[in-house]
């Protein structure tokens, strides 16, 4: 079958889910296909490959319900149509249930497997018949409810109610299947901050100002406009909470600031966009290549002060011993945090990994502390809700290092912990998860 028999939307959402199958990211291929779709075109693939990935599991239920058979002998692509078509008729109410099934069986035929289409139409035609059905309302069991209600493996979300308790476990599955707000900052050492917000706001966009971290604004709306400002260096797309970390830096001129964990450069290039010219800025990275793209960052938004180097924070660091004032370890993390902009991470992260990645985090904690200087500042941070990966890996510094004290922050809107760290989380502040902790070396 001829591709034109699909629509570009549809196509292409489903040649993303296939990638994504196979490892790729989809927040990396949507970027990649944008300037291929028409705006709604663009919309409605953003909305298909981003609702499958955040109900898979939920709607697989769906699909064992419907076919009377077990989903994981069905052919990868066949599963992929079918979420595809499940999706559009239970969530999309805007397309036609005639026109989800039909695209269904066309993208079927196009992925030449001509034999699935009559199993396709007719598990897509009961359920246009049978739209009531929710696989998790039955499920007794608390964890397996919550599991498949939100598409969560039931390891999570086991971990999260023991961790959080049950009503905050299930807010925080609940608010990784909604779409995060997007959120920018001015790069305010190039351009006027009133008069981007004007042009914004004359071009449609709705402007709100963060509640967590200041000169952070929320956006909704005149898109076309903050990409050509993006990619003109004017202002930067950047979550509040990642936005929030780097101002616990406390940094002040003159000073020597580490990032030892720095690409894509978020977080550099807003230290280094802070007015402090004076200030030297070392951003450090495992990968040359991740550098690059810091590199074409601090260039695209005019700044000088950042000197960049590619090394392992898990050896021993080459700066000389009490070197900086100021250095922050945004760790490598599993991203739990960020699971409404990465919903495929949820299928790929293990208990495993996470106690692999707490052991890295504290070994960089640690090569990172001989570095600062006596009075100055280390700063930790993840966009991980793991407590493994946040307040374990600062007590076991803690507990070995009695060099350094924890600085107790003072935050706005409830962020601070009782232990004196800031959280931050999709369900309560709308931002991406994150643990910020503040350490100060004695002098």
């Amino acid at each position: 079958m001829n591709s034109s028999s699909v629509s570009p939307a549809r196509l292409t959402a489903f040649e993303i889910l296939r990638r994504v199958g196979e490892g790729a990211y989809a927040s990396v291929l949507l970027a990649s296909r944008e300037n291929e779709l028409s705006a709604p075109d663009r919309a409605l693939c953003h909305e298909l490959v981003m609702g499958v990935l955040r109900r898979e599991l939920w709607l697989d239920q769906l699909i064992e319900h419907y076919a009377k058979r077990k989903v994981a002998a069905l052919d990868e692509s066949v599963r992929i149509v079918l979420r595809i078509g499940l999706y559009q008729l239970r969530f999309l109410s805007r397309v036609p249930p005639s026109a989800a099934v039909n695209e269904s069986v066309n993208l079927v035929q196009f992925a030449r497997l001509r034999s699935a289409g009559s199993l396709v139409n007719a598990v897509l035609r009961r359920a246009t018949r049978e739209p009531e059905v929710d696989p998790a309302r039955d499920l007794l069991d608390p964890v397996e409810r919550l599991s498949v209600a939100t598409s969560h493996p039931a390891w999570l979300i086991k971990r999260w109610i023991e961790a959080f308790g049950l009503t905050e476990a299930e807010a925080f599955a609940q608010a990784n299947n909604e779409p995060a707000p997007i959120a920018f900052r001015v790069v305010s050492h190039r351009v006027d901050e009133a008069e981007i917000c004007r042009r914004l706001r004359a071009a449609g966009a709705e402007l709100v100002p963060s509640k967590i971290a200041p000169a952070a604004w929320r956006i909704s709306g005149a898109g076309s406009l903050l990409s050509e400002l993006a990619a003109a260096g004017e202002v930067y797309v950047q979550d509040e909470a990642s936005q929030l970390v780097a101002l616990q830096m406390d940094v002040h001129p003159r000073q020597r600031i580490l990032d030892l964990c720095a690409a894509p450069g978020s977080k550099t290039t807003q230290l280094a966009g802070l007015g402090l010219d004076s200030a030297v800025i070392v951003a450090a990275d495992l990968h040359e290549h991740r550098l690059r793209t810091l590199i074409s960052s601090t260039r695209l938004q005019g700044l000088r002060n950042i000197r960049c180097v590619a090394l392992d924070g898990l050896q021993r660091l080459p700066f000389p011993e009490s070197s900086f004032d100021r250095v922050l370890v945004d760790a490598p993390c599993s991203g739990t945090g960020t699971l409404r902009r990465n919903p495929e991470i949820r299928w790929r992260i293990s208990p495993a990994d996470i106690k692999d990645l707490a052991g890295r985090q504290t070994q960089l904690l640690f090569n990172a502390s001989r570095v600062v200087k006596p009075g100055g500042r280390l700063v930790y941070s993840t966009c991980s809700v793991e407590p493994d990966e946040n307040e374990d890996v600062v007590q076991t510094f803690l507990e070995k290092n009695e060099a350094f004290r924890p600085v107790e922050l003072t935050l706005n809107g409830g962020l601070q912990t009782s232990s004196g760290r800031a959280r931050t989380w999709p369900q309560r502040e709308g931002a991406d998860g994150f643990f910020i902790c503040v350490l100060e070396r004695k002098s």
